[in-house]
This record gives structure tokens, sequence and C-alpha cells, in this order.
């Protein structure tokens, strides 16, 4: 305990001496550091808000997509590909088993109130996709099937769009919204999601019945199927089922039949690679600032010769040396990382209420753990330099 304070002592002495070139040798391990754990942050994030949005699409849910769908075709499979009709969705709604299905179909355009003009996801389809996915809603009420039918204008507004064409949720119902030129009536608002940047694709959505958004949609086709199973036991009897329907009209290539578990574990594969690449970029700032504390800790055995010298003379071993230099190089490389995760939880404070991020234990640990490893890995040659002098050349040294 005694060795291990006065190796501690020792290292702080001479970073006090030595304030200017510690800070700056640390500096390359701090920007390595917060770099990975600011891209782990963001990474974590990402996939909780990935998570929680699949969890509102409620259990149960299989999807009819266009093309081969994401981890088929390496995620571009959902690009171009066919795009389905009432027949597909009819016959769907027939099997054994739906208990619910709508079709969707998604447009960006800008609509307007009396004053202002905002640019919104459109999302026209029927009453039953409130059945299939939990849209919350926090005031007025859905659109029923029977609005469907009659092409009913009216509108369900997002939280965000809500914000900025109107006072207030309550002040928006029974309020006209211009969309494509047609003039629709607010009958409800949704619940925000938040999430920030990412979160603003739900409050940034309208949703309108399917049969009244033509104008937009003159083909009268759905993006996209989805339905809700009776029950998690049959979701892979049903998935059959709907492939064997679908190939009555198309090819197999045209179109792909997943569940959401399935869909969201495809999207984190994609991304775990996509996010263990960009950590290891920046990693290599980490091995840049290994090379630094290397360098300066040549520079402080060379310094220290004669301090080296007089130490093994008064009795010190080449293995106190060694463990008085090599930890020397860990506190200076445990310093840069601290500070790195300091600034990583500074920048995660600032960002999150516009990006989901949030540092974890196990970020931590790696941080500190990382930081270790590089003190020893490039501190250990200069170390042992400083523990292979004999006493009488470090003390005749000039």
């Amino acid at each position: 305990m005694t060795f291990l304070i006065f190796i501690i002592k020792s290292a702080l002495e001479d970073f006090q001496r030595n304030k200017v070139r510690s800070i700056l040798t640390s500096l390359g391990i701090l920007i390595g550091v917060s770099s990975v754990v600011l891209l782990m942050a963001f990474g974590l994030g990402l996939k909780k808000y990935i998570s929680d949005q699949f969890e509102t699409l409620g259990k149960n849910l299989v999807m009819v997509l266009p093309g081969q769908g994401f981890g088929k075709t390496g995620g571009q499979g959902l690009i171009g590909g066919i795009e389905f009709d009432d027949k597909d969705v009819t016959k769907i709604r027939r099997l054994k088993g739906v208990e619910s299905v709508a079709g969707y179909f998604i447009k960006t355009i800008s609509i307007k109130s009396k004053n202002e003009s905002q640019i919104a996801t459109v999302m026209a389809t029927s009453a039953d996709a409130f059945k299939v996915t939990h849209l919350g809603l926090d005031k007025g009420a859905f659109f029923t099937n029977a609005d469907n039918q009659k092409g009913a204008k009216v509108a369900i507004l997002g939280g965000d769009i809500v914000n900025k064409l109107f006072e207030s949720a309550e002040s928006a119902l029974s309020q006209p919204v211009t969309i494509q030129k047609q003039r629709y009536i607010v009958i409800g608002v949704m619940k925000k999601t938040g999430g920030g940047a990412l979160g603003s694709e739900t409050d940034s959505r309208i949703i309108v019945p399917f049969r009244s958004a033509f104008a937009l949609n003159p083909n009268k086709k759905y993006f996209a199927i989805y339905l809700k199973s009776e029950n998690g036991d049959i979701v892979s009897r049903l998935k059959s089922d709907i492939k064997e329907t679908m190939l009555k009209r198309y090819n197999e290539d045209d179109f792909s039949v997943t569940e959401s578990s399935e869909l969201l574990s495809s999207i984190n594969a994609i991304f775990n690679v996509l996010n263990a690449v960009l950590v290891a970029i920046a990693a290599i700032s980490l091995i840049v600032g290994g090379i630094g504390i290397m360098n300066i800790m040549y520079v402080t055995v060379t310094e220290r010769i004669k301090e080296i010298g007089i130490r093994r003379a008064i009795g010190a071993t080449k293995k106190d040396i060694l463990y008085q230099f090599l930890s020397e190089s860990i506190i200076l490389s445990l310093l840069g990382g601290f500070l790195g995760l300091v600034i990583s939880f500074i920048v995660v404070t600032l960002v999150q209420s516009l990006f989901p991020a949030y540092i974890d234990l196990q970020s931590v640990l790696i941080a500190l753990g990382v930081s270790s490893i590089i003190g020893v890995v490039f501190g250990v040659f200069p170390a042992k330099k400083a523990a292979d002098l004999t006493p009488v050349e470090a003390i005749r040294y000039e």
C-alpha cells in the first residue's frame, strides 16, 4: 500500500511539474474515449427508440411489404417493388386467424391551416388501423369504417402538427386543414411520442380515411398491409397462408411477409454492424492517443534518468522502477478516459431532447478498461527502458 501511494504521489508530482504536457498527452485519450462512448450512447438510444416504436405497433403484428424487406437484400428491399390494392386486403381479411387488417398509403406533403403551413406525412388508411397498431389518442376521436366508405374529409393530427398549426389540442378540434387543396376537418389529436428529431416522424403525421385521399393516391394503391393475428401461436401459420394467397397474384420476389419482431431483428442487425464500424473508426484515435502517451513517457524517462539512478542506488529494484513508470502511464491514460467520460455525459445531456441517447454502466466500464489497457500497452516499453538502466550509468548520465 505504501509503495502504491508513493507511485501515485510521484505521478501527480510529475504531472504538476508538466501540466501543459500532461493535459496535451491526455487529450488524445480524451478524444478517443469520448468518441467511442458517444457513438455507443447514440447507438443504444437509437436501438431503444426503434424497439419502443415497434412496441407501439402492438403484438402479433404481421406486415406485408413490397420487395424482399430488410435483411434479405441488404436493407434495400423496400425500395421499389409492387403496390397493393383492396383485393389483397380483402383476401387477407378472409384468412382464418386474422383479427384485423389495414392497408396504408403514405405521402409527405405541405398542409395548411388558416394562417400556417407545415410539411407533414399523410397516412391514408382504414379505421381498422387503430385496431392493428397502438395509436394513442390525446383528444377527440378516431374516424370509423363508415367514414372511410363514404370518403369523409376528416383528419387526426400528430402532436407536432397541432403545436405548429394551432394553439392547443382542444383548439384544433373541428378546425379545417387543407391537404392537396382538399378541406379536412380535424376530429382527433394523437398523443405525442417524443424522441426528439426521431420522434417527429410520428408526431408529424396526419391520418385520414383511405377513400378520402384519392387526390393524393389516384392509383388507389397501398404501400403496405398490416394485420393483427388473433394470438401469437398462429403467426407462423398465418404468414404461410398470406404468402400462399399473395403468390396467386404476384411473384415471390415482389413482396415479403414478416412479423414485427423479425423486422426489428433485421434492422438491429444492420444497425449493429454499422455501429461497430463507426466505433472501430473512432477507436483509431485511441491508438493515436496511446502513441502520444508512449512518446511522452520516453521523454519523461530521459528527463528522470538521474532520479532513477539514485533510487536504484538506495535499494529500488528493477521491478519497482518498472511499476512506477507503468503506473504513471496508466494514470495518465485514465485521466484522459475519465475526462472523456465527463464530456460524453455533458454532450448526451445536452442533445437528449433532440436525439435519444444514454450511457449505460457497460459503456463506462469499457471506457475505463480500454484506457487502462492503453496505459499498459503503450507504457510498458518506456517503463522497461527505465527499469533496465543500471545505477552507475543512470547517475553518470549528463
